[in-house]
């Protein structure tokens, strides 16, 4: 038996995860500007915005590279796993521009967000992986996976500042493409830190478990949560521009 896995990208997979980031980041960096720019510390835009950076620009994005990987051999994720791994990108996301919303310009501010919002985009990346289950192990690469995980806490501080430094259309396409490049960046370097040990004569066998699903069926699972997010994130948009030209329109009648 050959313990070796076969790997192989599918680029379009790899690009379509590239747009979803930008997409995601583009619609934190929309909201992050809101909250600035109206003072609307609220735990729901806070939220929103967290939804859209760590739901959709990280989460969504990870999951998508991950189904560009293809391996000779069966595989099956981990609801369990996939679940955590979400609440986590978008909490985590949530604190951090929650916390640096309060005080923009305060440096330490910056830097410990980016560090709790680097420290938890590797963590979700890593439980994402760990819930990747197949006839084998995988080998990790530390020293990849420590530059991964400096990627991730730069990346963060990065997108962090650019949220709330980031005022015109042009400028925050600009930013939404820096994060994108950034966050994939991590992504790809994680995945290069693995490598992937079949111990099972029958590839073909998909792995059984509590709350597996197939990666046949990953795809309609990432698309329907982000698509559930995109959702609530456009309401939320919606409700917060007709919140505020509501008031100008009073004030202009008066």
């Amino acid at each position: 038996m050959n313990p070796e896995v076969l790997t192989s990208y599918q680029w379009t997979l790899v690009a379509l995860s590239f747009l979803i980031s930008v997409a995601g980041a583009f619609v934190a960096l929309t909201a992050a500007t809101r909250i600035q720019r109206h003072n609307t510390h609220s735990t729901f835009n806070i939220l929103t915005a967290g939804m859209a950076l760590g739901g959709v620009g990280v989460w969504a994005m990870h999951f998508v590279g991950m189904l560009a990987l293809k391996l000779d051999v069966a595989t099956s994720f981990s609801m369990i796993e996939t679940g955590i791994s979400l609440v986590v990108a978008i909490l985590a996301a949530s604190l951090a521009l929650g916390f640096v919303a309060r005080a923009p310009d305060s440096l330490p501010r910056m830097l410990g967000a980016g560090l709790l919002l680097g420290t938890s985009v590797a963590f979700m990346h890593y439980l994402g992986m760990y819930g990747m289950k197949f006839g084998g192990f995988i080998q990790w690469n530390y020293g990849i996976v420590a530059i991964s995980l400096v990627i991730a806490v730069v990346a963060s501080t990065a997108a962090l500042w650019l949220a709330f430094n980031t005022a015109s259309l042009a400028r925050r396409f600009a930013a939404a493409v820096v994060m994108a490049v950034a966050v994939c960046a991590m992504h790809y370097t994680g995945m290069a830190a693995a490598e992937f040990v079949c111990t099972t004569p029958t590839r073909s066998t998909l792995p059984q478990g509590f709350g597996y699903i197939s990666s046949f069926n990953l795809p309609s699972l990432v698309v329907m949560a982000a698509f559930t997010m995109v959702v609530l994130i456009a309401l939320d948009q919606f409700l917060q521009r007709s919140l505020t030209v509501r008031p100008n329109a009073i004030r202009t009648r008066r």
